[in-house]
């Protein structure tokens, strides 16, 4: 559960660490809206996102199924800033086992809203397509923006974080692989 109340307190006492009156107009009801935004934001800790992929349909195709530009939006757990992007989901269902298309991108969100690495999140998304639906393999990939590189530190925006994780058929085989990625890339079979 979260706990409102002392994320309220915590963001005054940010407020006044850096100087600011949280009493004043524009910030007095800003902790109480940091609360319940972090309570959304965060809302995959109270989850399991696998439980996404409980509902399979058997369907006889046991080629590849891809779902591209799935949205995301986390935080960063080192500075607390999100990282903003799109992860590219592809698997090769075995025995006719296939879940929604929607229920992917349900997997993707549930991961992404907690604290994050990217590096854990496509791993995570991966592996747990690998449980549940048993395919011939998984590929994911995710391109990110991370705030806390593009307003602080290095002040570097626009610059992208890509990471992968292939399972199965996808990293014994280039030729599935270099499948995957051209129509992650270019959309063309």
């Amino acid at each position: 559960m979260f706990d409102l109340p002392k994320i309220e307190q915590a963001v005054r006492m940010i407020l006044e660490a850096i100087g600011e009156d949280p009493e004043r107009e524009g910030l007095v009801e800003t902790p109480a809206r940091v609360a319940k935004m972090y309570q959304e934001i965060f809302a995959g800790l109270q989850e399991d996102p696998e439980e996404h992929l409980g509902k399979i349909f058997a369907e006889d195709h046991e080629e590849m199924v891809l779902v591209k530009d799935i949205r995301l939006f986390s935080m960063c757990e080192h500075h607390l800033i999100p990282f903003i992007g799109k992860a590219h989901v592809c698997y090769i269902p075995r025995n006719g086992k296939v879940t929604g298309l929607s229920k992917l991108a349900r997997l993707v969100n549930g991961y992404a809203r907690r604290p994050q690495l990217q590096e854990r999140l496509t791993k995570q998304i991966a592996d747990a397509i690998m449980k549940k639906l048993n395919p011939y393999g998984v590929m994911v990939v995710v391109e990110a923006e991370h705030l806390c590189m593009s307003m602080r530190g290095v002040r570097s925006p626009g610059a992208t974080t890509v990471t992968s994780a292939v399972r199965g058929i996808f990293k014994k085989h280039e030729s599935s692989r270099a499948e995957a990625l051209r129509l992650i890339t270019k959309g063309e079979l």
